[in-house]
């Protein structure tokens, strides 16, 4: 009867003491942000296209000089700031439409005054568009592709939520050439270019 005890004794601090490593110093672990990354459907097609485009958008801000967020092509003409300011505004709207209003939304926390505001401020605006693509990606993460024909509504249009994600993703894609437009008038070598440029290997001289 005693060993048993003790055998059920050392079975139960070895539990305690595992739960408190998992859960370090009594603290519980940090949930995680949005579901799991799908591999497959059109959520996974979708991220994969959000991830090329904002790679290529914080490429370009980041190379952007300061002075030059202040440049426009015309007048009339959204500047290097505006077009970069226009994809957060974007990104945030979105999202909003995704959440449909709901007040948990950061969407109501990034007016679009507030975000024009800081068009020619370079640092900030980066850090605006870092996050407007963070919370678009985390609420996707957060669907279900069992709601890809589910009614949606997006850009003033009626369609469905995997309608919705294919009109985010032309809407990015047509900002991102004309961002890349105004790199190329401005002087800037695109950096993706030269990184490919760098790994492709050098020419066999003929002998």
């Amino acid at each position: 009867m005693l060993r048993t005890s003790l055998i059920f004794l050392a079975l139960a601090l070895s539990a305690l003491s595992r739960a408190g490593a998992a859960g370090g110093h009594g603290e519980s672990p940090a949930k995680p942000q949005g579901g799991a990354t799908p591999t497959a459907g059109f959520r996974a097609e979708f991220l994969e296209e959000l991830k090329y485009c904002e790679q290529r958008y914080l490429t370009l801000a980041e190379a952007m000089p300061s002075e030059k967020y202040s440049w426009r092509p015309a007048e009339g003409m959204r500047s290097v700031g505006g077009l970069l300011a226009h994809v957060v505004i974007d990104n945030y709207k979105a999202l909003e439409a995704l959440d449909q209003g709901l007040p948990t939304s950061p969407a109501g926390l990034h007016s679009t005054l507030t975000i024009l505001a800081l068009a020619e401020d370079k640092p900030k605006l980066l850090e605006e568009l870092k996050s407007s693509f963070a919370h678009l990606r985390r609420r996707i993460l957060e669907m279900s592709d069992a709601d890809g024909d589910k009614s949606q509504r997006m850009m003033n249009r009626q369609t469905t939520l995997r309608g919705a994600l294919f009109m985010v993703d032309r809407h990015l894609g047509e900002h991102l050439g004309q961002a890349i437009c105004y790199a190329r008038i401005n002087g800037l070598a695109l950096p993706w270019q030269q990184e490919l440029q760098q790994q492709r290997p050098a020419p066999k001289r003929k002998p």
